[in-house]
């Protein structure tokens, strides 16, 4: 007999234990960030999740890129939506390395969970066609500073991860500081995650109480940016579900060390 249960959105992004360490645009201590070289350091060092970043070339392709423009990473005047995918796979990254398309790094890495960050309103449309093309709705979340963004995105990808935009999350934060976890728990109920700063603007974000409150809200708590051991271990220590970090490597040897022996 077939099975009936309900799949919930993000069930092959979710699978795997806690906590989850995601690479942040890789592992770059010796590639560069957001190629496919730093990405195979990461899933070399044995992670499974990546965290990256999209925007849209000026022909509609959906490019791997922090950046709007190419001055800080490839040391050149231009943006990438100014760039045809054809001339931003010429841009020298080093290494051997450039600007790769989402499709074609869903597809070398076709066990790797990704996490994606849509950069611009024009990248929607590409990432989606990307995503879809790769047929990895399933192992990838979705998410973006802009609600609407992220929303027409998960609109598109049935199914899909994905976590809160910086409006809902405020509400859900100022809701779980007063106690009120239902109506936290409404203003989250379209996401499965949040990914956010330990300290936001002067606000601390992330207390043992903040954390506990969000899990009862029925959602992730992933933190970022965190590259520092003794930072890691004091995040895991107030229950955070997930660590987004620079150092992969230091901080999958971190959860191995926790986790004790086989």
């Amino acid at each position: 007999m077939a099975d009936l249960r309900a799949i919930e959105p993000g069930e092959g992004f979710f699978a795997g234990p806690l906590p989850r360490i995601l690479a942040h645009r890789g592992l770059a201590t010796d590639a560069p960030e957001n190629t496919l070289l730093a990405f195979l350091s990461a899933l070399s060092s044995g992670v499974t999740h990546l965290e990256t970043d999209v925007h849209s070339s000026a022909d509609g392709i959906a490019v791997i890129s922090h950046d709007a423009d190419l001055a800080r990473t490839a040391g050149i005047t231009g943006r990438v939506d100014e760039l045809d995918f054809a001339e931003l796979q010429k841009v020298d990254l080093g290494r051997g390395q450039t600007y790769p398309s989402l499709e074609e790094t869903l597809l070398a890495f076709p066990e790797a969970r990704f996490n994606i960050d849509l950069k611009s309103d024009a990248v929607v449309g590409p990432a989606v066609a990307a995503i879809l093309s790769a047929a990895a709705t399933d192992r990838v979340l979705v998410t973006s500073f802009d609600n609407a963004r992220r929303l027409r995105a998960v609109r598109a990808l049935p199914g899909v991860a994905t976590s809160a935009s910086a409006a809902p999350f405020a509400g859900a934060l100022f809701a779980v500081k007063l106690g009120l976890v239902p109506l936290a728990r409404r203003l989250l109920r379209d996401v499965q995650a949040v990914q956010v700063p330990e300290r936001l603007r002067g606000v601390q974000v992330i207390t043992a109480r903040t954390v506990r409150l969000l899990k009862r809200a029925g959602v992730e708590v992933q933190v970022w940016t965190v590259n520092e051991p003794a930072d890691m271990r004091r995040l895991l220590d107030l229950g955070v579900d997930g660590l987004i970090t620079d150092r992969a490597d230091l901080a999958l040897l971190l959860r191995n060390e926790r986790s004790g022996p086989a």
